[in-house]
């Protein structure tokens, strides 16, 4: 593999280049990184070239998909097994990504808990929209059995995590050093953004 720096918007460029070149009426892309790579901007930054293109493009972050508290924080708040679990992903599978399947029923959810009041959002289902792409940013969700079309992972080598992790949160590295372990996000993911630079993200590829 080698790596090709970019610009981030050259980076947004890239994949959109990808999404809108794929066959599919309907596509699922999931981006994936560390809270500090805040991959909900990329995915943002996707919204409007898409729709340039005329793919409307529906956004959606897995932390609106979070476990109750009663489950998240039942051994306390500093948990890392349940750290890990936060994401209701049998629910994001159920009420998002596998309705926006070719054979899916074709209405989602745009968003189940509230986490600030710990209650269900209550928003009604919406149709899926032909053409459309859903964009999905979150963080932990390679390797999980949701079936998305286009997978980015932004990169932090371990040295760029610790740095980049704020001290009161210090105690979820080891969730991210059992993502790594276990999951291998960049072995599996599509493409893979290096992003221990923000203003200078690299693009790795295959030789």
């Amino acid at each position: 593999m080698h790596v090709r720096p970019m610009t981030p918007a050259g980076v947004v460029d890239h994949l959109v280049d990808l999404i809108a070149s794929r066959s599919e009426d309907r596509v699922r892309v999931l981006v994936d990184g560390h809270p500090s790579t805040r991959p909900e901007e990329l995915a943002d930054g996707l919204v409007d070239p898409l729709r340039v293109r005329g793919r409307p493009v529906v956004r959606v972050h897995a932390m609106d998909f979070l476990r109750p508290a009663s489950v998240r924080l039942e051994h306390g708040r500093t948990d890392v097994d349940a750290f890990y679990d936060q994401v209701d992903v049998q629910a994001l599978a159920r009420e998002v990504v596998d309705p926006w399947s070719s054979g899916g029923r074709g209405r989602y959810l745009p968003s189940l808990w509230d986490a600030r009041i710990d209650r269900a959002t209550r928003e009604p289902a919406r149709d899926v929209p032909a053409g459309g792409v859903l964009v999905v940013d979150g963080s932990l969700l390679l390797g999980r059995w949701l079936e998305f079309d286009l997978t980015v992972h932004l990169a932090l080598g371990p040295a760029s995590l610790d740095r980049r992790t704020p001290a009161e949160e210090a105690w979820t590295l080891p969730a991210y050093a059992r993502y790594s372990d276990d999951v291998r996000p960049e072995a599996v993911a599509d493409v893979v953004v290096r992003a221990d630079d923000a203003k200078r993200p690299a693009l790795v590829l295959p030789d």
